[in-house]
C-alpha cells in the first residue's frame, strides 16, 4: 500500500443497513486497526438513523465516525476501506441503496482531492446530520472547509433545521 511521509489524522464514517449492524461496523474497525499504517483509531458512539435517498424500504442505518493517524496515503487509505467494504459482503447495486457496509473518507489532514475516484474533503460532508453529529464526537472544533464553522456548530445548525440529507 502507498504509505506517505508524514502520520495524517484522518476521519471515516462507517454505516450499515442490512445483516447484524453492529457486529458488522466493530468488525470493520478491527479489520482497520489491523491494517499497516494505521494507528490510533478511536470512533464515536453508534447513531441509527433513517436511509436518505436511495430506494423506499430500506432499513434504519447504524451510523458512526472513526478517527484514525495514518501514514497511507489518501489513496492507499481509501483503497482498504472499499476491500473492507468487499470483505463484509458489499455490493455496489444501486445508489443510496441498502449495504451491509459503508466506509467513506470523510477528511485527511492537509489534503483536498477533486478526481473521479476520490473527492476530499467528502462532499457532502457538511450536509449530513448522520455524520455530523458522530464526527462532532470525535473534533467538535474541527474547521469544515466550505462553510467555515466548526463541526459542532454545523451539526448544531443542521439539526435545528431537521436537515438530514
Amino acid at each position: 500500500m502507498g504509505e506517505a511521509s508524514l502520520v495524517r489524522r484522518a476521519f471515516l464514517g462507517l454505516g450499515s443497513n442490512l445483516g447484524e449492524r453492529s457486529r458488522t461496523l466493530e468488525g470493520a474497525l478491527e479489520l482497520l486497526r489491523e491494517t499497516v499504517g494505521v494507528r490510533e483509531l478511536r470512533r464515536s458512539t453508534w447513531h441509527e438513523t433513517a436511509p436518505v435517498g436511495g430506494p423506499e424500504g430500506q432499513g434504519d442505518y447504524l451510523n458512526g465516525v472513526c478517527e484514525l493517524w495514518t501514514t497511507l496515503t489518501p489513496e492507499a487509505l481509501l483503497t482498504r476501506c472499499q476491500e473492507i467494504e468487499l470483505l463484509f459482503g458489499r455490493e455496489r447495486l444501486e445508489r443510496h441503496g441498502p449495504r451491509t457496509l459503508d466506509i467513506d473518507l470523510l477528511w485527511y489532514e492537509g489534503e483536498q482531492r477533486m478526481s473521479d475516484a476520490l473527492k476530499l474533503p467528502h462532499p457532502r460532508l457538511e450536509e449530513r446530520v448522520f455524520v455530523l453529529a458522530p464526527l462532532a464526537e470525535l473534533a467538535p472544533e474541527l474547521l469544515l472547509a466550505e462553510s467555515g464553522e466548526t463541526v459542532a456548530a454545523r451539526a448544531r445548525a443542521l439539526d435545528l433545521l431537521g436537515a438530514s440529507a
